[in-house]
């Protein structure tokens, strides 16, 4: 198969790496935004930018312009939210889309499969931290599509001893957890800051299961995807682990950073993002999102620890 990933960060390219190794005779074009990060992986075989641990021999890595997009089998999109839109809607041919984008776009507030228009379009998610992927940890995702023929195929095409990937037909609530779990966080992240201890972190990861779960199910997702790899897996990954973004993000923040000294330190913080867009839709949808108003309001300035006791002091309720 002709492969183009299109996005040469870290994901982008430790996703291009599986393809190539589960199979060398995949034909994977990394499509860079940056001619000169173009110009060093053809050089040396590595993203020393972004990834410089994964090993690309054998990847063609070229710009987004010069990449064989009218030619591909699959197209992969391992861009920011904020530029996915702008990726799908200008792709030639006819091949199918997938997704590793965790996010919501933000002009819309729309899930970014639905910007797909014309093709096919399948969205891989879960626990999966481009850093352990690049050295060959094993893994697991969910392959979520209406196209079950498509996600079938690209289970097959992908999966191999150490990255095991399960087909789901719940597009809706596996975009929406995506998307949420950075959000959660954040406010994960928060607690780390704060040194509020382990108890105060798992009651967030918790009760942000719940949120998500809430949002998904209003929006006409399946309440089994979110006990999966798309929710619960990958929420628990992202709150937790020393490679999340978000969670350093929240981190920082409530240690005093701004939210744009956090995007400038870390990189793309996705759940920055996605907060307001989430916690708009919650509104059309009629679903209280307290952790996620809260991320909000702390974006806007208050202050961490306003957020912890906001939480804490919430009128009491059953589980």
């Amino acid at each position: 198969m002709k492969w183009v990933v299109v996005g040469a960060g870290a994901w982008g390219s430790a996703f291009a790496r599986l393809v190539h190794e589960h199979d060398s005779g995949h034909e994977v074009t990394l499509a860079c935004r940056d001619a000169a990060l173009a110009a060093q992986i053809t050089q040396t075989g590595r993203n020393e930018r972004y990834l410089p641990e994964g090993d690309l021999h054998g990847i063609r890595a070229t710009t987004i312009a010069a990449a064989p997009l009218a030619a591909a089998d699959v197209i992969v999109v391992a861009v920011p939210s904020r530029a996915f839109r702008g990726v799908v809607e200008s792709l030639p041919g006819s091949a199918p889309v997938l997704s590793l984008t965790k996010g919501l776009d933000p002009e819309s507030g729309a899930r970014l499969s639905t910007l797909v228009r014309g093709r096919s379009v399948a969205v891989l998610s879960g626990p999966n931290f481009a850093e352990e992927i690049a050295e060959d940890l094993p893994a697991a995702a969910t392959i979520a599509s209406d196209d079950l023929a498509l996600a079938e195929q690209l289970q097959h095409a992908i999966g191999s001893l150490t990255f095991r990937a399960y087909v789901n037909s719940d597009l809706v609530g596996v975009e929406l957890c995506a998307a949420a779990k950075n959000v959660i966080a954040l406010a994960a992240g928060a607690v780390d800051g704060l040194e509020l201890g382990d108890n105060a972190k798992a009651a967030i990861i918790t009760r942000g299961l719940a949120e998500m779960a809430r949002l998904g199910l209003a929006a006409g997702g399946r309440p089994e995807t979110f006990a999966g790899l798309a929710g619960m897996g990958d929420l628990i990954v992202t709150c937790w682990s020393r490679h999340g973004r978000n969670r350093h993000a929240g981190e920082l923040i409530a240690q005093g950073a701004t939210a744009a000294e956090a995007i400038e330190r870390i990189g793309t913080v996705e759940g920055i993002t996605t907060a307001p867009t989430l916690r708009d839709l919650g509104h059309r949808l009629g679903v209280e999102l307290p952790i996620t108003e809260g991320v909000c309001r702390v974006l806007e300035g208050e202050s961490s620890g306003d957020l912890a006791a906001t939480l804490m002091g919430r009128r009491y309720r059953s589980e």
